[in-house]
């Protein structure tokens, strides 16, 4: 696990959020465990920060959520991607892989 933790970027927890549900719907500690999963502990997305994004994107309609149980036999509910959401992640994938190829040049320049 990387010891570091990092300060998430402007408009990167949508991506974070929308790539954690592209393979199964999760409640969201889930999500937030997902994220810290698959950034090796790079980061870590607080209630604060995770839910206002997950209702925002509701509303946007790249998300829908259903209320069922959660490992622990608890009442939660559960984000899953729309197809608007899988096209976002989609687009905002694209966007990032371009601005990260861009950074990785401009660092490289000599």
């Amino acid at each position: 696990m990387n010891d570091k933790k990092a300060d998430l970027l402007q408009g990167t927890l949508d991506l974070l959020v929308l790539k954690a549900l592209s393979l199964q719907p999760l409640h969201g500690l889930g999500v937030s465990n997902r994220i810290a999963q698959i950034s090796d502990g790079t980061f870590d997305v607080k209630p604060g920060s995770l839910f206002p994004a997950l209702h925002r994107m509701e509303e946007a309609g790249w998300l829908k959520s259903e209320w069922g149980e959660s490992e622990n036999n608890r009442r939660a509910k559960f984000y899953s991607l729309t197809k608007a959401g899988r096209r976002q992640l989609e687009a905002e994938t694209e966007g990032w892989e371009r601005i990260s190829m861009a950074m990785m040049s401009a660092l490289r320049a000599t």
